[in-house]
């Protein structure tokens, strides 16, 4: 099921990396925001790539996408796709490689197909409701990919550019549960090294996220055996009114080490 909606988004994101690479390779400018976050024309490129592509296969799909105005129609669509042309432009201004473009399916609230896509290294990651998680290089054929079974001295991950106190408090009042070192990951990357195993843990607190952060990386990670929740615990529903993750997150390779009840103390 929605083969065909996997294979444009994942082609519609190495269209997208060429232009993406393109503008890396280059002294660019950035621009702020309104709401103090940077942009480039990789991520303004990429955006209306990844949108007329898509949009030439789907024209019945809705959109909502972080570098185009949202216009609210997508409220009314059974199927849209949420995009995040250039996640972690913050990584990607830095040069550090960590910067993805994420590309999600929802279909009356749930996502269904999910794409993540590091331009830097032409790897994507994937997963369709119900059909697995994998990781595909560039010539090779796709892996399937699961979560780990650790229950003890989980491998932590904070993000490089958005580690606030709460989060650094968190760390060290539970310091015990954790490997000693707290991994600096980018962007979405970091539901890919949790899908397969790599890492086992992350948190985020705060509003700073939103549905095109981590709608592909829900799906990915849960069909790789993972758990991403709010730190109430309520799962989250995509093509809100509210695009925000007003809670922040918490994920981790099994629901037991989410942590909730430490989570609520916080």
């Amino acid at each position: 099921m929605y083969e065909k909606e996997l294979k444009a988004m994942l082609e519609a994101a190495r269209l997208a990396e060429k232009h993406i690479m393109k503008v890396y390779a280059t002294d660019f400018d950035v621009e702020i925001k309104s709401d103090d976050s940077p942009v480039t024309l990789a991520d303004k490129g990429a955006d209306e790539i990844l949108r007329k592509t898509l949009a030439n296969s789907f024209p019945d799909y809705g959109f909502l996408t972080e570098e185009s105005k949202d216009t609210g129609e997508r409220r009314n669509k059974e199927f849209v796709f949420i995009i995040d042309p250039v996640d972690g432009t913050s990584d990607f201004v830095a040069r550090d490689g960590q910067f993805c473009t994420n590309i999600a399916l929802a279909r009356n609230g749930v996502v269904v197909v999910g794409v993540i896509h590091l331009p830097s290294s032409g790897i994507s990651y994937y997963a369709v409701k119900g059909e697995g998680s994998y990781r595909l290089e560039p010539g090779k054929e796709p892996v399937r990919i699961h979560v780990s079974d650790r229950e003890t001295n989980l491998r932590a991950m904070r993000s490089i550019s958005h580690f606030n106190e709460k989060e650094k408090a968190f760390y060290g009042r539970n310091a015990s549960l954790f490997e000693e070192d707290i991994a600096p990951i980018g962007a979405a990357y970091k539901f890919c090294l949790l899908a397969e195993g790599k890492k086992d843990f992350f948190v985020r607190f705060g509003a700073g996220t939103k549905e095109w952060d981590v709608a592909s990386g829900d799906l990915i990670l849960s069909e790789a055996g993972g758990v991403l929740v709010e730190p109430n615990g309520h799962p989250f529903t995509y093509n809100r009114e509210d695009v925000y993750n007003r809670n922040g997150y918490v994920m981790a390779n099994k629901k037991e080490n989410l942590f909730l009840a430490s989570l609520q103390g916080e």
